[in-house]
């Protein structure tokens, strides 16, 4: 068995006698209050788990033993990553708190495995395989990732299934990561597996050990509450203008119309997994032929989508479907995203028009209301976005928890997420990346999430549902196409 340490708390990092000083103060790192609550929703039925399938061409003259090799590359590294290393933790040491502690006993061959597709290795199998390994939990006792190679596609393609737990990455986090490991160059060979740890460029200000003594826990602690202090000023006027825009139905962070869906209902652990990519040209034709953008049409897609999944299980609500769409912050003006990998998002809650019969009419709609949301959360600084998302989160995680499913409105139907990535062709040692397909997180009383991810002229669709509550979750892809079309029947495109 392959065990690979990282300097960062590791006993090989110690000097001698230095043991007890690390026993009594261990090497921790507080966690940031988006990961705790990630950390804290999570359930049997609710892994909080962000995840990525990518395909790979095999670069020429591969041999049969490719596959293997490339394994072993991602799986033999000198050092991981300090962000690969750390696991959750608390105790009464920590005086409850979590807190991120590093695996001082890592285990490499737990985290990065070698698979194989049963024949007849069609892409269908490949999807069946990530829907299971997306289904089960990540132990807190380790660091919370996996990663799988994949072989047996009967066209020779390659996979990469990877799931991380959302309280370390985001999905743009996420893209960056995979972004920073890929070469444009096919011919390089020394690209790094994304958790090897690389050096970084310097930096103008002075870096820490990698680490936190337990004392600093609570100073991290008063310093993110003096962040939040210092907008407390304007809170109670973002407050105030989100809920003004709520009650006349217009976007903002919260919802208040949602109609009920058989999509909200409580979820169980299992899930199902459905992707295909269209080509980003088709979707900016049609944004420039109506004076939208690729986003609107993505949305617009799903919502002609979605209307017909429901209206032929005839269960399509009379009022427009409510979708919650994560807008990605920089992490540089918000003080409350941690700084290796972290989570830095708010969100907008989009009508999605599926009321509405005409594929043009339903673009037009969700236009509005992007800019709606848009406009409302220009008006607030990146803390007060956090705080208004939160609000607007707040009935989804709230509902659940209390046993309120069915008694009150759902705060919106389902999530859709437009994630950004390379858009030119990248390599991993020589391998192409052909496509790049997110899976995400369903929550309890929000069954299905739709993340979109560009890449090399593509969008590629990821749709991961509750296996039970969504019922032949492959068919929208197919309704994701036909919309498409519509949609640019309709602009004349």
């Amino acid at each position: 068995m392959a065990v690979v340490t990282g300097t960062r708390g590791c006993p090989d990092a110690l000097a001698p006698g230095d043991e007890a000083d690390a026993e009594e103060n261990p090497v921790v790192d507080p966690i940031d209050p988006t990961a705790t609550g990630f950390l804290l929703a999570e359930n049997r039925n609710m892994p909080m788990h962000v995840g990525g399938l990518q395909l790979f061409e095999k670069p020429e003259g591969a041999g049969r033993g490719y596959v293997r090799e490339m394994y072993e590359q991602m799986r033999d590294v000198d050092q991981i990553a300090p962000l690969f290393l750390k696991h959750p933790h608390r105790s009464a040491r920590t005086a409850g708190q979590l807190v991120w502690q590093p695996d001082e006993a890592f285990d490499i061959e737990h985290h990065v495995r070698h698979s194989a597709l049963p024949r007849p290795g069609r892409i269908r199998e490949l999807l069946e395989l990530c829907s299971r390994l997306h289904s089960t939990r990540l132990a807190w006792e380790r660091p919370l990732w996996e990663a799988h190679v994949i072989e047996g596609l009967r066209d020779g393609r390659v996979a990469m299934y990877t799931k991380t737990h959302h309280a370390l990455v985001d999905g743009v986090s996420a893209m960056r990561l995979l972004a920073s490991v890929l070469s444009t160059d096919p011919d390089e060979r020394d690209m790094p597996a994304p958790w090897a740890m690389r050096p970084r460029p310097p930096r103008a200000e002075p870096t820490d050990d990698g680490g936190a003594s337990l004392a600093d826990v609570s100073a991290a602690t008063v310093r993110t509450a003096l962040a939040i202090a210092s907008e407390a000023a304007g809170m109670p006027a973002a407050l105030i203008r989100t809920l003004n825009k709520s009650v006349r139905n217009e976007t903002s962070a919260l919802s208040l119309y949602a109609p009920r869906t058989i999509l909200n209902q409580s979820i169980t652990g299992s899930r199902r997994f459905a992707a295909q990519d269209w080509p980003v040209e088709r979707l900016r034709a049609v944004g420039k032929a109506t004076g939208t953008t690729i986003n609107d049409v993505v949305l617009a897609m799903v919502s002609g989508a979605m209307r017909t999944y429901l209206a032929e299980l005839d269960a399509l609500p009379e009022t427009t479907l409510v979708s919650m769409v994560p807008v990605g912050l920089n992490a540089k003006q918000s003080q409350l995203a941690s700084g290796d990998g972290g989570n830095a998002v708010g969100s907008v809650m989009v009508q999605l028009g599926t009321h509405l019969p005409d594929p043009a009419d339903r673009l037009a709609a969700i236009h509005r209301s992007m800019l709606d949301g848009k406009q409302s959360l220009s008006a607030m600084t990146p803390a007060q976005i956090l705080a208004m998302s939160a609000l607007g989160q707040a009935p989804a995680i709230l509902g659940p928890i209390l046993r309120m499913q069915g008694i009150v409105r759902p705060p919106y139907n389902l999530i859709v997420s437009n994630v950004p990535g390379p858009r030119t062709t990248h390599y991993w040692n020589g391998a192409r990346l052909v496509g790049t397909y997110p899976l995400s997180i369903p929550i309890n009383g929000m069954a299905l999430n739709i993340t979109c991810t560009s890449y090399d002229g593509k969008m590629c669709f990821g749709l991961t549902g509750c296996r039970r509550t969504v019922p032949r979750l492959q068919v929208l892809l197919q309704y994701l196409d036909d919309e498409l079309e519509a949609l640019e029947r309709a602009a004349g495109v």
